[in-house]
């Protein structure tokens, strides 16, 4: 990889410290250290990282006057601070942690390029830790703006002057639940990893309870091991897949995105038999998105887990009480795009505009098929009495009227953004049964639309269960506006944790986890500082 490719440019003067020239080297510490500082702040930014960090080693140093910051006891502590990393899901190799051990230990504690790399490690560990390594879908611009509420050149500062290196990390540590939940599932899982996993085999045909299964002892204990069954579960018969290991595997199939039926199948053994440290893997992505979230605050926030097709509204940011429900979510051809807005007001009864993509993609060729089309669908054209040639050149528009064929069902939740995606309604109730739901458009289809309505509406006196039960009922547009937008987050998580602590994956629908591994490994190819992480 070159050079030019790696994150981390800010520091690229380190990666050749061996041809640092003799000058620098013989300088006294403060002199070399404002020379490094300097060199760090003409080097390059990159496109993957979401922060400008050239003026941070200047910024951390001027004020003391270009002196060392730290000595043997400091850069200790700072060093098994970098090695809890790993706790984050972030690896202390990116550090340099190994390599700056070894200078400690030979007694270059107060030598220039020792005491600017450990700065450095340190400021690039805490902005890791609050923004994430890599820009993310939610800020494209650069530097990430919330590193001006938490500036890690401030934190590292004032955490080395007061002895709490361990406060300044927490400070940088998102604190929402999940991030939480998600640590724990990531130290489980990796206890996991280092126990023996041998695969189960794969059954001829599918398994009912009280049929025959070789591996059913297998099968228990692996239940077990994963919390899916309590240890105090009595064990199978030799060879016979139980009424009481039912249970354990439909808690195991609801947790991966499976068909909850108890029935042992090819996709459920291959669920049981995927590595813990690949679902440690999965769970350390999580954390990297989670990190590119910013801070919501006390209030309503409702969250959409795209590959997991749930939908969270959280009552002030706590795991307690959520309403949760499945969703339909955009295919692959039509990827439901991440993005952060705020639901503003509702519509019931709704007019469903055609996008162009779709009039043309899918409804031009049906109406040219059968001209009855619009008629039988409960379609008009804007303005009224337009012709398909109207239609194909953009001088009208499609919409349909509201009713039970209505592809929005009864209701619309608004969150106007570019992409013109919402959540909605559906008359066609049965694709919840499914286990994958990548089946629309691109918008966001809830299965209980009343309760979500209930739950934006909560704060407004006029709106009940009752209210909103008879606004859903067939009748005129409605037009409502929240009195205070909630915040909605469209999210991509493949490993999360629920709200009573079970961990749940799902499958990587649009790719992305092996994007984000893509950007994480040129990052980790390089962090470029003198001690030593890998070059």
């Amino acid at each position: 990889m070159k050079l030019s490719q790696k994150v981390g440019a800010a520091l690229a003067l380190f990666a050749a410290a061996a041809l640092v020239p003799c000058p620098i080297l013989a300088q006294p510490v403060p002199a070399a250290i404002q020379t490094l500082a300097v060199q760090a702040s003409r080097s390059h930014t990159t496109l993957l990282a979401p922060y400008d960090d050239r003026t941070w080693l200047d910024r951390f140093y001027a004020p003391r006057k270009y002196a060392p910051a730290w000595d043997a006891s400091t850069a200790s502590a700072a060093l098994w601070v970098l090695r809890q990393a790993t706790l984050q899901g972030l690896d202390p190799l990116d550090y340099g942690t190994e390599s700056l051990q070894r200078q400690l230990r030979s007694g270059q504690a107060g030598a220039a390029d020792f005491d600017v790399a450990l700065t450095a490690a340190m400021l690039h560990y805490l902005a890791d830790l609050r923004v994430g390594r890599v820009r993310s879908e939610y800020h494209t611009r650069l530097p990430d703006a919330r590193l001006k509420q938490y500036d890690p050149v401030e934190r590292l500062r004032v955490g080395l002057a007061a002895g709490k290196l361990r406060a300044a990390v927490q400070a940088a540590e998102p604190q929402s639940w999940q991030y939480q939940r998600v640590k724990s599932a990531l130290a489980s899982y990796r206890e996991l990893s280092r126990q023996p996993y041998p695969p189960l085999p794969k059954p001829r045909a599918k398994v009912a309870p009280g049929g025959s299964y070789p591996a059913a002892k297998a099968l228990f204990e692996r239940l077990v091991l994963l919390g899916d069954l309590p240890a105090e579960a009595p064990p199978p018969r030799a060879g016979i897949y139980g009424v009481r290991m039912k249970e354990g595997v439909q808690r195991f199939q609801a947790r991966h995105g499976l068909v909850d039926d108890g029935v042992l199948g090819r996709a459920t053994i291959d669920a049981l038999n995927v590595p813990p440290a690949q679902r440690a893997r999965q769970l350390e992505l999580t954390l990297e998105r989670l990190r590119w979230l910013p801070d919501f605050g006390p209030g309503p926030l409702i969250v959409v887990d795209l590959p997991a097709y749930r939908l969270l509204a959280l009552h002030d940011g706590s795991a307690e009480g959520p309403l949760e429900m499945r969703v339909v979510v955009g295919s692959i051809k039509s990827e439901t795009p991440l993005f952060i807005g705020q639901m503003r007001y509702l519509e019931f009864n709704p007019y469903w505009n055609v996008p162009s993509s779709i009039l043309e993609k899918d409804i031009l060729p049906k109406l040219e098929r059968n001209h009855a089309y619009l008629r039988q669908n409960e379609m008009e054209t804007v303005p009224p009495g337009a012709s398909t040639a109207d239609l194909k050149a953009g001088r009208a528009r499609l919409r349909q009227r509201p009713g039970p064929k209505n592809s929005l069902g009864a209701i619309k939740f608004a969150m106007p953004n570019p992409m013109d995606i919402y959540l909605h309604s559906t008359p066609a109730r049965e694709l919840f049964k499914r286990s994958r739901r990548d089946l629309s458009h691109g918008c966001i289809r809830v299965e209980n639309p009343a309760a979500l309505a209930q739950y934006v509406l909560g704060q407004q006196g006029q709106w009940n269960a009752d209210t909103i039960r008879g606004a859903l009922q067939p009748g005129p547009t409605r037009h409502v506006d929240l009195a205070r937008p909630v915040p909605v987050v469209l999210f991509y998580a493949t490993a999360t944790v629920d709200s009573k602590g079970r961990p749940r994956f799902a499958a990587d629908i649009y790719g992305r986890d092996a994007k984000l591994e893509e950007q994480l490994t040129a990052r980790s190819g390089g962090l470029p500082i003198i001690s030593g992480p890998r070059l």
